[in-house]
């Protein structure tokens, strides 16, 4: 989107915010654009030389170069704190109403929900969320899904026929998959799917399929990333992973010998997010609402798609090469807004003794 389209763009979303904010754009001497005024009947802002801070989870090396790109296209001057999702969110929360963020990108969905019910957060312009399908943001609209990341079950081709997979996540409790199955329980997004359990299942159930998957012998593993290699390895026939992590192998090795497979609409092919909130306290809400427009852009949306491997959630950009759409994942209906209870989730992993 160029920066005539942003600065249009960010007018009308500020009025569907009932915000007042005009222009003036009267034609410089060589013919081009001018700087851009509020009065208080136009529809368009300038934001050059605004200022927007942002507290993000997500990496510098994932979204750094589409906040240049932001900065570049606007004139906004970014400043990012990166750092761990929840340790952020909880930051936010202890610094209040002095907080220098203006926006929160969080990694899942439960930091994001955490804030809202917090009332640390602020209303996204309609025509925003409108971009988005209605599961993957806020019911009040208090937050965005900016890409979507699948669980998944990653097995190993040479050691598991396609007949043999499990329809459901529960089957991997069975015996036949005793000692086969590779898990992460010190892993956020692991924690985030079991918080999903938790809120569909209630916790009775999902602590009778942790202790399952102990008593199974799942092997353990620290991340997404290990999970995958053991896979590969045949360390584990399946592990219980993100969608993402398979694509950085076949990258290297198209004959990595690793493939998806979704379960029947069970929290083992749920989508969570990665999404954005505007604080309450920011002083810079026409910045913050430029970068929301920006990052539910086709352009934005296909470098998700293409560069990380996740799933763009703006409707008509094409999934990750070689993987399935969302519409064939088929998740299960969950408000993701209530994934906010990691605390009680910890304890229950402590209770079975997946984690100490």
């Amino acid at each position: 989107m160029k920066r005539r389209k942003i600065l249009s763009f960010i007018g009308i979303a500020l009025a569907s915010s009932s915000l007042t904010i005009a222009c003036n754009a009267p034609t410089n001497d060589s013919g081009g654009e001018t700087t851009i005024t509020p009065d208080t009947t136009g529809e368009a802002v300038d934001l050059t030389g605004q200022e927007l801070t942002i507290y993000s989870g997500r990496n510098e090396e994932l979204i750094g170069p589409l906040l240049e790109r932001f900065e570049e296209e606007t004139g906004v001057t970014v400043e990012v704190r990166y750092g761990d999702t929840a340790e952020l969110a909880a930051a936010i929360l202890e610094e209040g109403e002095n907080t220098p963020a203006d926006v929160y990108f969080g990694q899942d969905a439960g930091a994001l929900g955490a804030l809202q019910k917090e009332g640390r957060t602020k209303a996204i312009p309609e025509n925003l969320l409108g971009r988005v399908d209605s599961r993957f943001r806020s019911p009040e609209g208090q937050w965005v899904g900016i890409s979507g990341r699948a669980r998944t079950l990653a097995y190993n081709v040479n050691e598991v026929e396609e007949t043999e997979l499990p329809e459901t996540i529960w089957e991997l409790t069975e015996e036949q998959w005793s000692g086969r199955v590779a898990w992460a329980p010190t892993n956020g997004s692991f924690q985030s799917f079991v918080t999903a359990m938790r809120v569909t299942e209630g916790d009775d159930r999902t602590r009778e399929w942790l202790q399952g998957l102990i008593d199974n012998n799942a092997q353990v593993y620290p991340n997404n990333t290990t999970t995958v290699e053991a896979v590969g390895r045949g360390e584990a026939d399946i592990g219980l992973v993100n969608n993402y992590y398979l694509g950085r192998f076949t990258a290297e090795d198209p004959d990595f010998p690793v493939a998806h497979h979704y379960t029947g609409g069970d929290v083992g092919s749920m989508i969570n997010v990665a999404g954005v909130s505007i604080l309450d306290a920011t002083d810079s809400e026409p910045a913050a609402i430029a970068l929301i427009d920006f990052l539910l852009t086709e352009e934005s949306q296909t470098y998700f798609s293409e560069t990380t491997n996740e799933y763009p959630l703006l409707e008509g950009v094409a999934p990750p090469q070689d993987q399935i759409s969302i519409a064939e994942i088929n998740p299960p209906a969950i408000d993701l807004s209530n994934l906010d209870d990691l605390e009680g989730t910890l304890n229950l992993l402590r209770e079975v003794g997946a984690i100490q």
